[in-house]
């Protein structure tokens, strides 16, 4: 859901479907920022014989903003290539015990390519490298044993910065059948208005991989001028995150061969900033624009912030437990400011990452926020909205729940920030799916996201065509 198959030509597209973007410090090395891109969204381990990977058709980058113009100040651009060994139908012909073996039949490479000031006059380039090694996706414990070597092997160290890029367990936990199911949240679905008896949360990404650029880099490499302070209330310590990824603009279908190729300059089909906002926010009329539209135009969008569908929604869904939401006529700005603006100092507490007055989707770091230990008591997966400010919408930590941050944010759990007469309802304090993260178990240390699921090792899931009441 954050943002998997979340407009019509996307979902058609998955190897350029972006599905989660995070940015926080590293919990360890405070002058570092992890930046994890996902693609590739919903991927069942056992997908053979082809296996998913990311397209050699498709250019990857991470973007960052660092000035007020919220346009990629610095890009990292990732390009991979597929070689076909042999002459099988297979994946593999025998035991992968390495990112060189020969009975892998499908490896990929990448190059890393870093950008200063993309499509301007100044552009300039610094090539990082191009021979990086992609490694295999988790077949099995036949094919690709010691699976977490591989994956550690992929680790790339070069020039003070980390690269990994590969198949990753999904992280993002929410319950999509229920929130599809016109709204409902299985927690609280007994005050439905089409009631159910409350029962917990389903986390529908369970068991789902996905594909993974992350990189650690240097605070230095990302901040205006290369050169943080150490005060958060130093405008030049945020940044602006984003993903996208970008095909060329035509592509013509070669019948002989039975593939497309490619003509004509990359257009971007796909972007994403903070979690669910062409997701949830953006009218399906507009999604598809959205994706391909420039970030620092989201000025075109913002009454979709400003007066959410989802705000009418909630107290339509579940009558009589969201009063003061359905009698709040005003604009939200408070929901623009978190999205669109990020939050300027002085509204809470010791906090700001503002980056000016252009609307625009990123996600905002500030990087003279020191993380939040997780055996903090301060530490919250609610992030900022549960008084931790080493969380979302301060960049976005793995752990964070999005969705039952966004869901208080819209029930007007945020709206005091900026109406102080506004007294929020009490359920709305209380909004979440009632999932937690139940797939394969994060990791320590960079790229953080757990290992795949194995396609031998993972048992599918059941399933049900059945009235749960009947």
């Amino acid at each position: 859901m954050s943002s998997h198959r979340e407009a019509p030509e996307i979902a058609k597209d998955p190897v350029a479907d972006s599905t989660d973007v995070y940015a926080f410090m590293h919990p360890t090395e405070p002058d570092q920022v992890v930046i994890i891109a996902n693609f590739i969204p919903l991927q069942q381990p056992n997908g053979g014989p082809n296996f998913y990977e990311f397209g050699d058709d498709v250019l990857y980058e991470i973007n960052v903003s660092n000035t007020n113009k919220c346009r990629p100040d610095v890009t990292y651009r990732f390009n991979f290539k597929t070689e076909v060994k042999g002459n099988s139908f297979l994946y593999n012909n025998g035991v992968i015990d390495s990112l060189d073996s020969d009975k892998w039949l499908r490896p990929q490479t990448y190059t890393i390519v870093r950008v200063k000031n993309a499509g301007r006059k100044n552009e300039q380039f610094e090539r990082i490298g191009d021979t990086f090694k992609v490694p295999p996706v988790n077949v099995g414990p036949r094919s690709t044993p010691n699976y977490s070597d591989l994956a550690e092997a992929a680790v790339v160290e070069t020039g003070g910065r980390k690269f990994f890029c590969g198949q990753r367990s999904d992280a993002f936990f929410v319950d999509l059948g229920s929130i599809f199911d016109l709204g409902a949240l299985r927690p609280f679905q007994n005050l439905h208005l089409l009631p159910m008896a409350a029962m917990d949360g389903i986390n529908s990404v369970q068991s789902y991989n996905c594909h993974t650029i992350a990189i650690q880099v240097p605070v230095s490499d990302l901040v205006k001028g290369g050169n943080p302070s150490k005060s958060p209330k130093d405008r030049k310590n945020t940044i602006g995150v984003w993903a996208t990824a970008s095909r060329a603009k035509a592509r013509i279908f070669n019948e002989k061969q039975g593939k497309f190729k490619n003509r004509g300059p990359a257009v971007q089909v796909s972007r994403l900033g903070n979690p669910l906002v062409n997701e949830v926010l953006i009218p399906m009329g507009q999604k598809d624009e959205w994706n391909a539209a420039p970030i620092n135009g989201d000025s075109d969008y913002a009454s979709s912030v400003l007066q959410p569908e989802l705000q009418g929604l909630l107290p339509f869904l579940y009558p009589g437990v969201f009063p003061n939401l359905a009698a709040y006529n005003k604009p939200r700005v408070d929901l623009a400011a978190i999205l669109l603006t990020g939050i300027p100092g002085g509204i809470v507490p010791g906090f700001q990452n503002y980056t000016g007055p252009v609307q625009a989707d990123m996600l905002r770091l500030n990087t003279a926020i020191p993380p939040t230990p997780k055996d903090s008591d301060s530490y919250s997966i609610y992030g900022v909205v549960g008084g931790d400010l080493g969380g979302f919408p301060n960049g976005r930590r793995i752990e964070d729940d999005v969705t039952g941050i966004e869901l208080r944010a819209v029930a007007g759990v945020t709206i005091p920030l900026v109406d102080p007469d506004y007294e929020p309802d009490g359920a709305a304090a209380l909004l979440q799916d009632g999932t937690t993260n139940t797939n394969e178990p994060l990791l320590d240390e960079f790229p953080f996201l757990g290992h795949p699921g194995g396609g031998f090792q993972t048992v599918p899931g059941t399933t049900s065509s059945e009235d749960p009441d009947a």
